[in-house]
């Protein structure tokens, strides 16, 4: 009581002290944003700045609108706009070297393409075509409209000018006669040869040692292939929200409680509160006391936990089964009821004609045609029902035709009229024939399941508010101690707790392990503020607290050596094998050469540099190639091959006869080179200077 008065004596310097330290919190606010509003672009390419005001709003169309029906994170619609926006600005650099233009027939050429507009009914003539005067008319009466469909055209122009760009790569990527014959020549030349080999696996791994400098060398020398963006290290313990043993038995309690009635003193008055098994409304007792809403549905055993279904399926109507545990809830449940035949699993076999709404028509065929060959499949498959599989795999022309038919379980009215009523109103292995605005369907009734109806009390697992509670004071002790000792690991084992492996991110990822979308501990990661052995604790809906340490921050260049080791250990060790094996291949025969090296002569009688494979070895197209290149009855130096080190000795070559034409070579050749506008992109994005500064506003 004493301590309340001094407050109050002194309560005006209080609230003084307050305003103060609001006033500091807001100008310090006020100033981050105002340091943090000078850079007014999210980035550059290739010097071209990307306005951030720009940029924001199709980040915004891009979360609303989602990727693939799926729903988006800022961030992903953040890197997904990102990489729209270095494409743009790549490829328009790449249109205005090659002066590509664009009219407005490429773009309407475009737009037909899409359904939306190419297929639209307000658009199409009498004749069921494009018609560009209705498209245009539209627009002049929908100024609105026209408005927001100017960012279509955009789109539309660019695509125009990345397809005129495509065809230009494409053609630019030519294919000739001579092509064709040095294609055919890799493939039919061949060349008769002996060969001695000691393999690198006659070396063991451990008399060969890779260090980390070795790894660095090789990266430089191969520099390309080991770019890395800039990344973070951070290693993480989880102190999960969880309930206790004792939160269970509560639970459980409680539930239990459900079984039995009981009278309550509620508003001056006693109240008889009836059991589970009693209660008249069981609709209003589980929602009074459930965390999960009345469900009034029929389920089949195979919808049911799976460790329960058998004890719940047979229970007798009005009995309840439980208290039992399901995920993450204790459960009661009562038999409310069964229904016979309440889901049903069918195959059939769909033959359609032309004009029915089916995409994929085996063959073109008129209704009376369709109906023959139904009548026709309807006899084989009565005759022999085993033969059902293979005839609708061979025939039908529904998309299930590659499951044999199977369309799998399904309710009363989920199918088309005639096929529902056939199939709900037939015992199962009845086989028959109807028909519906798809076509004819030869159908099979293969199972029928009985349902039954449950009501469920189920009341979640939760941590009570005293686990909570020790929860949060371990896990704001342990950021403490990690903060005060800096040893993470030590810290965590005499606190008996896991530190989970580091977890690798970028600047602009958010996944973080089995925790799910972590952004704000990335983002904590790559704070200036931030330094390497910081340790900062989270808390994390559904998970509880995750306590972070950022144990290394990796430049952006050449990736680590720790990275690349896995990839690059084995061909340094190969090569430094292979050092150790050519210094014993010497000798003036390959008997001489076998027998120093304690190994036999082979042969390969008709290899090609196309087909270059070795008995027992696989592919070897140096050893080949040098095949090819030495002279007949001599030896050529040693070959480092992917598999070992070779010493050949060339018996003949035979030229393969010349073709009138080298046609199928130029196409296969042809195939090769349509996918190179594919590899354009990647190139361009390789040689760009592109600065990220997305960090600063997402």
């Amino acid at each position: 009581m004493a301590v309340l008065q001094k407050i109050r004596k002194r309560s005006g310097l209080l609230l003084l002290a307050i305003g103060f330290a609001l006033l500091a919190f807001v100008v310090q606010d006020l100033f981050t944003k105002g340091m943090r509003s000078q850079s007014k672009n999210v980035g550059s390419i290739n010097g071209k700045d990307v306005s951030f005001d720009q940029f924001r709003i199709k980040v915004a169309n891009a979360e609303k609108n989602g990727q693939n029906g799926r729903s988006t994170t800022q961030t992903q619609a953040a890197n997904q706009v990102w990489d729209q926006e270095i494409a743009l600005a790549l490829f328009t650099d790449q249109f205005e070297k090659a002066g590509i233009r664009t009219s407005e027939n490429n773009i309407i050429e475009v737009f037909k393409k899409d359904p939306n507009i190419g297929q639209n009914p307000q658009f199409l003539n009498q004749l069921g075509k494009f018609d560009l005067a209705k498209f245009k008319d539209f627009f002049k009466s929908n100024p609105e409209q026209a408005k927001a469909f100017q960012d279509r055209q955009t789109d539309a122009e660019v695509n125009s000018k990345f397809q005129i760009y495509s065809t230009m790569i494409k053609a630019g990527m030519y294919v000739t006669n001579a092509d064709g014959k040095f294609k055919y020549r890799l493939e039919a030349d061949k060349v008769n040869f002996d060969y001695v080999s000691v393999l690198y696996s006659t070396i063991k791994d451990s008399d060969v040692k890779v260090t980390d400098a070795d790894v660095l060398d090789y990266m430089k020398k191969n520099e390309k292939k080991f770019k890395s963006e800039e990344t973070r290290e951070i290693e993480y313990v989880v102190i999960e929200d969880k309930p206790s043993a004792k939160d269970e038995e509560e639970i459980k309690a409680k539930i239990t409680g459900l079984l039995t009635g009981r009278v309550e003193f509620k508003d001056g008055k006693y109240d008889t509160i009836p059991s589970f098994k009693s209660a008249k409304n069981v609709a209003e007792f589980v929602g009074a006391n459930s965390d999960k809403p009345y469900d009034s549905t029929y389920v089949t055993k195979q919808d049911l936990p799976a460790e329960h279904a058998d004890k719940l399926f047979n229970l007798p109507a009005g009995e309840i089964y439980g208290p039992y545990i399901n995920g993450k809830y204790y459960c009661l449940s009562k038999a409310m009821g069964r229904k016979a035949g309440a889901k049903a699993k069918a195959s059939h076999i769909l033959i359609s004609w032309e004009g029915t709404k089916v995409p994929n028509k085996k063959e073109k065929r008129t209704k009376e045609q369709a109906k023959a060959k139904a009548e026709t499949l309807l006899a084989q498959a009565q005759a022999n029902p085993g033969s059902f599989m293979m005839l609708a795999l061979t025939n039908s022309d529904d998309s299930s035709a590659q499951q044999g038919g199977d369309l799998g379980y399904f309710e009363p009215g989920k199918m088309v009229k005639p096929f529902n009523d056939f199939v709900f109103n037939n015992p199962v292995g009845k086989i028959g024939l109807v028909e519906s605005e798809f076509g004819y369907h030869i159908i099979n009734v293969t199972d029928k399941q009985d349902a039954i109806r449950l009501a469920t009390v189920a009341q979640k697992i939760e941590p009570s508010e005293a686990t909570s509670n020790e929860v949060y004071t371990k896990a704001t002790q342990f950021e403490m101690d990690a903060n005060k000792n800096k040893d993470f690991v030590a810290v965590a084992k005499k606190a008996k707790l896991t530190v989970n492996p580091a977890i690798k991110a970028k600047a602009m990822d958010e996944s973080f392990g089995a925790a799910g979308n972590q952004r704000q501990i990335i983002k904590w990661a790559y704070t200036k503020d931030t330094n390497v052995g910081d340790v900062k604790r989270f808390e994390v809906v559904n998970v509880g607290n995750i306590i972070a340490r950022l144990k290394k921050i990796n430049e952006k260049g050449l990736m680590t050596v720790e990275d690349a080791k896995p990839s690059v250990e084995g061909i340094i060790k190969n090569k430094k094998k292979a050092e150790k094996i050519k210094a014993k291949m010497k000798g003036s025969s390959l008997d001489a050469i076998a027998k120093a090296n304690a190994t036999t002569i082979q042969n390969a009688p008709a290899a090609s540099v196309e087909n270059s494979g070795l008995v027992n070895v696989g592919a070897e197209p140096k050893v080949v190639g040098a095949a090819f290149a030495t002279a007949p009855n001599k030896l050529s130096a040693p070959v480092e091959g992917n598999s070992g080190v070779y010493v050949v000795m060339t018996k003949s070559v035979t030229k393969a006869p010349k073709l009138s034409n080298y046609d199928d070579y130029v196409k296969k050749l042809k195939a090769n080179s349509a996918q190179a506008s594919g590899r354009v992109f990647p190139a361009l994005k390789s040689d760009a200077k592109i600065d990220d500064n997305r960090l600063e506003f997402y």
